[in-house]
């Protein structure tokens, strides 16, 4: 089995990280549903990832990248 590299293990890393921004949006988004802020599922479609996805990017540019150690870290 090949070693992984420091570069691979980084953008591993920034992977792991946006996925899970993606997984607490698409949470937030369902609660927001649930509360009546925004439209039901029958409404809204496939539009609810790609609203996840576009706030998950916006919660990994702010938090995730700035992580110590993490997939900004010099």
């Amino acid at each position: 089995m090949a070693k992984i590299t420091a570069k691979g293990r980084e953008n591993l890393l920034a992977f792991w990280l946006f996925i899970s921004s993606f997984g607490i949006m698409f949470a937030v988004l369902s609660w927001m549903q649930e509360g009546g802020a925004l439209p039901p599922a029958s409404e809204l479609g496939a539009w609810k990832g790609t609203l996840a996805v576009a706030t998950g990017a916006i919660l990994y540019w702010i938090v995730a990248r700035n992580i110590p150690g993490g997939a900004g870290d010099e």
